[in-house]
Parts: C-alpha cells; structure tokens; sequence
C-alpha cells in the first residue's frame, strides 16, 4: 500500500476522531477510545463516507422502477448499518493471551 494512501486513511480516522495523532521521534497513532467503543462502522465510514441507499445512476430508468430500487437498497443500507454499528474493533482482535504470545 502506497504510503501516501495510509496516510490519507490515517488523517480521516484522526479527524473523525478514531485515532489520535502525536508528532514528533516517539510519535505515531493511536486509538482515541478503547477498542470496545469503535465500530466498524465509524472506521468504514470515516474511511469511505456515510454509507447510504441511493442508486448511483437514474439515467433512462422509469420513476417508479427508481422509487422501489431506492427503497430496496435503503433498507439494505440500514441493516448493513446497523449490522457493522453492532461489531466493535474488539470483536476484530486476537484474544489477550494470543497478543502476549505474539509478541514473546
């Protein structure tokens, strides 16, 4: 991955307040909350904008035929929504004795 790329990633996750940034020899990244209080969601969110159900192209399509796209791929956005708002970074990670394993 480009760095240029991650660092892009890693700005709009500080800005939306995912991580923290520290500048400097001993700086980096750092979560702002416990792993237990982000979730998929904000991360994906932050990373790619809100996630929403409108069809990207109306172009040619009959009005009615739009609605019920529309309405089919909202209802999906808001299950998917609350699906990824349901998984926390801590659901993502290695149980604790694994971490400590890893890095002995």
């Amino acid at each position: 991955m480009p760095e240029r790329f991650l660092l892009q990633i890693l700005r709009s996750l500080v800005t939306h307040g995912i991580l923290s940034s520290t500048r400097g020899v001993d700086g980096g990244y750092a979560l702002e909350r416990p792993v237990e209080e982000v979730s998929l969601l904000e991360v994906i969110e932050a990373i790619d904008g809100p996630m929403n159900g409108e069809p990207s192209s109306a172009k040619g399509m009959p009005e009615e035929t739009h609605r019920r796209l529309a309405d089919v791929l909202n209802e999906v956005t808001a299950m998917t929504r609350r699906e990824l708002s349901a998984i926390k970074l801590s659901a993502l990670m290695p149980p604790p004795a694994q971490l400590q394993n890893s890095e002995g």
